[in-house]
């Protein structure tokens, strides 16, 4: 073989070694790695439903390897099924009792309050009991639907009822006369909404973010004067056995966000922030 024609072949493998190097190097450095997909279930208070439908709505819009899956219940069954090992990366309660019981279990991190909302009565539109004011529940054969006392909202309810109890305008029987009307206890504020638009009740108990577009004229509304109501304060942590904790705080971290906050104020909660 002539030097030349061996010179030839040298150059020519060596070209091919340096395309072949340089072809891997192109395919490594414009390979992007694929997201992981990862699903988020959020055991969220039944009055949060609306508003944290939309807000997951919105935060699978920003990150898109997100599912969010919510439980939405009673403040207390939820703290009971994480505490029976339920799967759940958030608990986002509608009171701090039960976020602290889930607390002292070591069940989660640290919370945040992240919202505040107020009680209201609701009466069907066509107002069978002919209820015109609080006074008006404290008459004798009024229907009244309520939550359970392990309820958050019960417990406010009947926290309100004490202190209107207070005020001579109501009289120290009041809460009692009331109470005496209950003909059913619930485990969620919807589960009140649905029986009083339905008419199975003349009045009840819930919060004013539970008269929803939805139901709006299917009833009509009681304030409870603010000297006598009871502002509930609802937590938000991660949970301490979740299998996607960073995920999970950025979930939270986006319900305290100016746009979470946003919409929780578009379904009248009261925000904390902005």
């Amino acid at each position: 073989m002539t030097r030349s024609l061996s010179l030839f072949l040298l150059f020519l493998s060596s070209g091919i070694l340096l395309a072949a190097c340089g072809g891997s190097n192109t395919t490594s450095s414009t390979s992007t790695p694929t997201p992981t997909r990862v699903t988020l279930n959020v055991f969220a208070a039944a009055s949060l439903t609306e508003s944290f439908t939309e807000i997951g709505t919105a935060y699978q819009q920003q990150h898109s390897n997100v599912t969010v899956k919510f439980n939405f219940n009673g403040s207390q069954i939820l703290e009971q099924q994480i505490a029976n090992g339920a799967p759940a990366d958030v608990f986002a309660s509608a009171d701090q009792t039960n976020m602290q019981k889930a607390s002292n279990a070591g069940l989660v991190n640290t919370s945040q309050v992240f919202v505040k909302n107020r009680l209201v009565v609701i009466i069907p539109t066509s107002n069978p009991g002919n209820i015109n004011s609080l006074k008006d529940l404290a008459k004798k054969g009024i229907k009244i639907d309520i939550e359970a006392t392990a309820v958050p909202a019960g417990k406010y309810s009947r926290q309100a009822l004490a202190n209107l109890s207070q005020s001579p305008d109501y009289g120290s029987s009041y809460a009692n006369e009331v109470l005496a009307n209950v003909v059913s206890e619930e485990q969620n504020v919807k589960a009140v909404v649905q029986k009083v638009q339905l008419g199975e009740a003349d009045a009840g108990f819930v919060y004013a973010t539970d008269v929803t577009p939805a139901v709006a004229d299917k009833v009509k509304i009681i304030d409870i004067p603010d000297p006598y109501n009871v502002i509930a304060q609802y937590p938000i942590a991660v949970v301490k056995s979740s299998p996607h904790p960073s995920d999970a705080q950025s979930f939270v971290d986006f319900v305290l966000s100016p746009n979470g906050q946003a919409i929780l104020k578009k379904y009248n909660f009261i925000i904390i922030s902005g």
